[in-house]
């Protein structure tokens, strides 16, 4: 079955720490950018950050550059968010999304560019 599964989502207090994991079944991460996404109550749904198939480059939100870091482990057909100083503006549901028509982000930023692949998302609550 091919599938992205979501998990490390939870309740947090603002200035914590999260590391939100992404894993693929049935098809191999290697070839395909991911990006993770966000939505919140009642907006829209915003890019977090992205990582490139080749070469492995990045692209972050201006909300949450410095604080939030992506990587990926092809060995374990992860990718990884992991989101420090998190603040309660960061409460969303948390997306990640694959996609192998392009292999760098640039396609998929801000683009509109669908993506193949979506997990059913995790929740990040920030809040004292």
């Amino acid at each position: 079955q091919v599938q992205l599964v979501e998990s490390g989502g939870g309740l947090v207090q603002p200035g914590g720490s999260l590391r939100l994991s992404c894993v693929a079944s049935g098809f191999t991460l290697d070839f395909y950018v991911i990006t993770w996404f966000r939505q919140a109550p009642g907006k829209e749904r915003e890019g977090v950050s992205c990582i490139s198939a080749s070469h492995g480059n990045t692209h972050y939100a201006e909300g949450v550059k410095g604080r939030f870091t992506i990587s990926r482990d092809n060995a374990k057909n992860t990718v990884y968010l992991q989101m420090n100083n998190l603040k309660p503006e960061d409460t969303a549901v948390y997306y990640c999304a694959a996609d192998s028509s392009y292999s760098s982000c640039y396609y998929y930023w801000d683009t509109g560019t669908k993506y193949g692949y979506w997990g059913q998302g995790t929740q990040v609550t920030v809040s004292s």
